[in-house]
């Protein structure tokens, strides 16, 4: 069996190496040569999909930093903790550089008879009848207008600001939400001295009298900051496809859903969704079944609830610190305090934040 996979991102690579591995051929079209990746990017990875990628995709050990906390503060409170969620006896969730990921991924790829790389031109669809799937991870690629333009869109008027701190040596394993007047702010460790910064900001604020170095350095109470890194920044959305595919070609990563990256969940969303496909696939292969249009069909059903569930979730989490922002109100606050501090629901956050919404 052949596989098309459109587009080089890093849904894309992850999800062609985790089909190789079910000695699958998998051809992968592309417009460029090389993908540019921007350097301060990191990932949150969840302890469930670190140990489905080591096992069914390519093992990172190397690559993540191990994190056993996440601590959550609002400005309207000061520096008293909102949310603490921890596990002494294991890690939470892991950081790992977008660039070091998709590095490792290519190089593997590269020596693999499975894969190969193909460069496309012009808008022929001729290639479509060559292959039992097309997966379509290309947000700008034509089929992407063509077939999947019915999609719930939220725009949060919002530019997520990504650099990459250089401190003092510090015991660094655990990571920092900061719901400040401005945006949710993030300290994503990577190492014991370095940190990965992402910051949110609402596009009410007048950014040309914003000086986001500033800003980072007003918040941190944790690091001695020797170095920021150059700022990258982009804009924000959400997203839900209405249909996962059409035909024989499934949209897929990005396409499916974005969410707000203040959860960290956006990669994690699309690795569940590697592994549900996967999934699929072994047991076609076990029954001796065709991967056909079927296929698609079954992964709609299996996933297209819970994204919508998940991303909502996220979406609703963004929309009541977000009112908070607007308000010197504290009884929000207070109340996701309160509640956090309940044994069950903290584990429960926790089991959703791990796993994704299971039922």
């Amino acid at each position: 069996m052949r596989v098309c996979i459109l587009g080089n991102g890093l849904s894309a690579i992850s999800l062609a190496k985790a089909l190789i591995n079910q000695n699958i051929y998998v051809d992968i079209f592309t417009e460029k040569k090389e993908l540019k990746l921007n350097k301060s990017r990191t990932l949150g990875i969840s302890n469930n999909n670190i140990h489905f990628f080591n096992k069914y995709i390519i093992n990172i050990e190397k690559l993540i930093w191990k994190l056993k906390k996440i601590e959550i503060f609002s400005e309207n409170l000061k520096k008293e903790n909102l949310l603490n969620f921890e596990n002494d006896n294991n890690y939470l969730f892991s950081t790992v550089k977008n660039y070091d990921l998709y590095e490792l991924l290519i190089k593997d790829l590269n020596k693999n008879k499975y894969y190969k790389k193909k460069l496309y031109r012009g808008k022929s669809l001729s290639f479509i009848n060559e292959y039992d799937l097309i997966i379509n991870c290309d947000y700008f690629h034509h089929i992407t207008k063509k077939y999947f333009y019915k999609k719930i869109v939220k725009e949060y008027n919002s530019r997520a600001y990504t650099t990459i701190i250089k401190h003092e040596n510090i015991l660094n394993d655990s990571a920092i939400q900061i719901f400040t007047k401005k945006g949710p702010l993030a300290f994503l460790p990577i190492s014991n001295k370095e940190t990965s910064i992402v910051y949110s900001i609402h596009n009410s604020i007048n950014k040309k009298e914003e000086n986001i170095e500033e800003l980072i350095k007003s918040y941190n109470f944790r690091y001695k900051i020797n170095e920021i890194r150059k700022v990258d920044s982009f804009e924000l959305k959400f997203l839900n496809l209405r249909s996962y595919y059409h035909n024989n070609i499934l949209a897929f990563g990005d396409l499916l859903h974005r969410i707000h990256p203040l959860a960290g969940q956006g990669f994690n969303m699309t690795i569940r969704d590697i592994k549900t496909f996967i999934n699929i696939i072994k047991n076609r292969n076990e029954l001796g079944l065709p991967l056909d249009i079927s296929v698609n069909d079954e992964f709609e059903n299996s996933l297209k609830h819970k994204n919508y569930i998940f991303s909502n979730g996220v979406d609703l989490i963004h929309n009541f610190f977000n009112l908070e922002r607007k308000t010197k109100n504290t009884i929000l606050s207070k109340s996701i305090q309160v509640l956090g501090k309940n044994p069950s629901i903290n584990k429960m956050f926790t089991k959703i934040a791990d796993k994704g919404i299971i039922f």
